[in-house]
């Protein structure tokens, strides 16, 4: 593998993206896949010191939906191991959200505020002290920022000819994103060759892109569609760069000690 490749964003937000890379081999499209969800580390409740808990839940099945709450992770400013308390207290009758959860760190708080933990009945009561750990997925899958994390190869569609006059087109379903090498066959006129264009724009079916037309689909080489989501830890654009970053230390190191 080269530098020489190229990356390009379909869909951009905090959460949610999907990108095309170019220039990549297969194993370094999936490294970074795997890069994504093992390597970079997220803060998770980790150890639950119970003062009260009249719910009717175990405090094992609260703990288990405590490490699940997303907790918001400034990787600059923390390191694998560093641990930040949180503490809860709500008298019932309420519903114990995410949001209820008090931080010793303004830093680290819940990434989301409704996620909800247990509902209190009148004279119920819950209040405890947790420790959220710094950790990555390799070592507890709670710990993976990235939540949906998947890439497929980007697929070229090229139009061949004419549907026959008399075949009633059957559904050509795609899914994921196309590169058009036939924008002038498509619906959309204002469609352009080398168009890159989401398939969820024509309900997946290519028949609707291309009404009457014999359609090819071909993968495009070292050309791969990543479609990524996180917890609300991070943002995507920060979960893509330590990732790489991660790959690129892990084969720094191999080159290394290969040399020696």
């Amino acid at each position: 593998m080269t530098n020489d490749f190229e990356v390009e964003f379909i869909e951009r937000g905090d959460r949610k993206a999907r990108f095309l890379v170019r220039g990549v081999s297969p194993a370094v499209a999936n490294g970074i896949r795997r890069a994504m969800v093992a390597d970079v580390p997220t803060f998770s409740i980790d150890t639950v010191r119970f003062v009260e808990n009249s719910s009717v839940m175990f405090d094992e099945m609260i703990g288990l939906r405590l490490g699940l709450v997303p907790l918001t992770t400034p990787l600059d400013d923390f390191e694998e191991g560093d641990v930040v308390t949180l503490s809860l207290d709500v008298q019932g009758p309420a519903t114990a959200y995410s949001g209820d959860l008090v931080s010793a760190d303004d830093l680290v708080q819940p990434a989301d505020q409704n996620v909800p933990i247990v509902e209190l009945k009148e004279d119920q009561h819950l209040e405890f002290e947790a420790d959220a750990v710094l950790d990555s997925g390799k070592a507890h899958a709670k710990h993976q920022g990235g939540v949906s994390v998947g890439y497929r190869h980007l697929q070229r569609v090229e139009a061949v000819g004419d549907a026959g006059e008399f075949e009633s087109q059957e559904p050509n379903i795609l899914r994921g994103v196309i590169e058009e090498a036939a924008a002038e066959h498509a619906a959309d006129e204002s469609a352009e060759d080398g168009d890159l264009v989401a398939t969820d724009t024509f309900d997946n079916d290519l028949t609707n892109r291309y009404p009457g037309k014999e359609v090819e689909v071909h993968d495009v080489p070292e050309a791969f569609v990543f479609h990524v989501e996180t917890d609300g830890s991070f943002t995507v654009e920060e979960l893509v760069l330590r990732a790489a970053e991660s790959l690129g230390d892990r084969a720094a190191e191999l080159e290394e000690k290969v040399a020696i």
